[in-house]
């Protein structure tokens, strides 16, 4: 299978906790400080099979009001353009809580040989079980 560039799109969350100690900052500004350190961790630890050709942090921040706590929540998009060896290999970008939307960019048309889709839906599966691991340990903090 030949290599596929992919634009990815995701969502920073910027939540304002109840903590006194830290200072007030306002959701936004969590937000961009949230995005800005995921994007230097992606820009600055290697790979394997993922080359980021491309971040645009271009656009605005935004908010919206939490349906359950009724508190401001400010959003800060990114679009990375990436390009993976393999399909599988973009897999773990997917299976983030802050991943949005997806654009195939290279190439027009995907062939899948019987071994190709078996390790696309291994990865799938580790990566499920893995988000759900991490929700189950945030569960567990959160009593």
């Amino acid at each position: 299978m030949p290599a596929i560039k992919i634009k990815m799109r995701f969502d920073y969350k910027g939540q304002v906790k109840n903590s006194r100690l830290f200072g007030n900052k306002q959701p936004e500004q969590l937000a961009e400080e949230n995005r800005e350190h995921k994007v230097t961790m992606l820009r600055n630890i290697p790979m394997q099979g993922i080359s980021i050709v491309d971040i645009d942090m271009s656009m605005d921040v935004y908010s919206v009001i939490d349906e359950i706590s009724g508190k401001k929540i400010a959003f800060a998009p990114v679009v990375i353009t990436l390009v993976a060896d393999e399909l599988e290999n973009a897999i773990r970008f997917a299976a983030q809580e802050e991943f949005r939307t997806v654009q195939v960019v290279e190439p027009d048309a995907l062939n899948f040989t019987a071994g190709d889709t078996e390790k696309l839906l291994f990865r799938v599966s580790q990566e499920i079980m893995d988000f759900r691991n991490q929700w189950l340990k945030r569960m567990e903090n959160w009593k």
